[in-house]
């Protein structure tokens, strides 16, 4: 998910774990976030990865959260300004200069739209918290 009201990258327990990474793959980040829902949420750590954006790829720092998401990661303003691209929600686009032509993310408007219902109908259980743990 592109948010470009956001001024750090997440990553969420799916990818993480996805990615086979370890608590000794962090480095210590040690501000509170505050999610979606207004609750604050602790970081487990922070870590820089290497992503790929059409032909570029760029290191960014992503902020290692235990908290549920229908995504597996938030890319936000930090990314776009290094990326020098401009987003578009309305259009499920991120356009930015490579070189001497114009490159073209495109989102997919299904996924974006069950994501979404996915979100609005979670419902948080308290063993969630404590399984994710063990793998974070």
């Amino acid at each position: 998910m592109v948010d470009q009201g956001s001024c750090v990258e997440i990553m969420y327990p799916d990818l993480y774990k996805g990615l086979n990474l370890k608590p000794e793959d962090l480095t210590a980040y040690d501000s509170p976030l505050v999610s979606f829902d207004g609750k604050l949420v602790t970081p487990k750590g922070q870590i820089r990865l290497p992503v790929q954006a059409g032909s570029k790829v760029m290191k960014v720092d992503f902020i290692v959260v235990d908290a549920y998401s229908p995504y597996m990661a938030i890319v936000a303003r930090p990314w776009l300004h290094t990326l020098g691209a401009i987003s578009s929600t309305l259009h499920q686009k991120v356009k930015y200069l490579s070189g001497e032509r114009i490159e073209e993310l495109v989102g997919n408007q299904s996924m974006a739209r069950q994501c979404l219902v996915s979100a609005i109908l979670h419902q948080p259980t308290t063993e969630s918290s404590a399984s994710v743990k063990e793998g974070l």
